[in-house]
């Protein structure tokens, strides 16, 4: 049972996506939060393996709960998605530099919204590569530049070639295409890869790909 917390400050988005999801044998609505203050108590409290949470509330936001929540080694295994109004937003980009997992947009169609939190509870990353594209693009000349990731380093010449795939929306298999190699090969690249970058997910080493200047935006690979 995938277990969920959903932060948004509007009630009737709370109750037309609380539906939606109970309704599914394999999804829980476990708590509701009004804000970002709420979302952070209540995903300590109770651990529930995705947070829908709002970018946009009053008080504290949903940028600042991320930033709280992903900071928490306690609660590594939850996973963020950020909902948005636009799907090209500032505070998408770094909430995704902090470590969510991924973003939808508020109007996504209903089978989209189950297929992402399903997709996220797994451990992908919730980003299509021409969203991606354009989001970073948007935005990473402009974001503040921390230091690039501290492994960066340490990587192979293949594990950089595999984050460049990441960094392009590649799944593990679409990976394994491209390099002629198993699956299971290409899962163990990512997840080496993340390890030593200190990524919390395949979103968040999508960021680091574009700010240590392996990837740039507008070109990929």
């Amino acid at each position: 049972m995938i277990r969920i917390l959903l932060a948004d400050d509007q009630a009737l988005v709370r109750a037309g996506f609380g539906a939606l999801l109970n309704a599914q044998d394999d999804i829980e609505v476990v708590a509701e939060a009004t804000d970002g203050a709420d979302a952070v108590r209540l995903t300590r409290e109770l651990r529930p393996d995705v947070v829908l949470m709002d970018i946009r509330m009053p008080g504290t936001d949903g940028l600042e709960a991320t930033r709280q929540i992903t900071a928490d080694s306690a609660l590594d295994d939850v996973k963020i998605i950020i909902l948005t109004t636009f799907d090209l937003d500032e505070y998408v980009f770094e909430a995704l530099r902090l470590g969510a997992g991924g973003f939808l947009v508020k109007d996504t169609e209903p089978p989209d919204l189950i297929r992402g939190v399903r997709a996220v509870a797994s451990g992908d990353a919730l980003l299509s590569p021409g969203v991606t594209r354009r989001l970073i693009a948007e935005y990473a000349a402009h974001a503040k530049r921390p230091a690039a990731p501290s492994g960066l380093d340490q990587l192979t010449e293949r594990e950089r070639e595999v984050m460049a795939l990441v960094a392009e929306g590649l799944s593990n298999e679409e990976i394994a295409d491209r390099l002629v190699v198993s699956p299971a090969t290409a899962k163990t690249h990512v997840s080496r890869s993340m390890i030593k970058l200190g990524a919390r997910d395949r979103a968040q080493m999508v960021v680091f790909a574009y700010e240590s200047g392996l990837v740039r935006p507008g070109w990929t690979g």
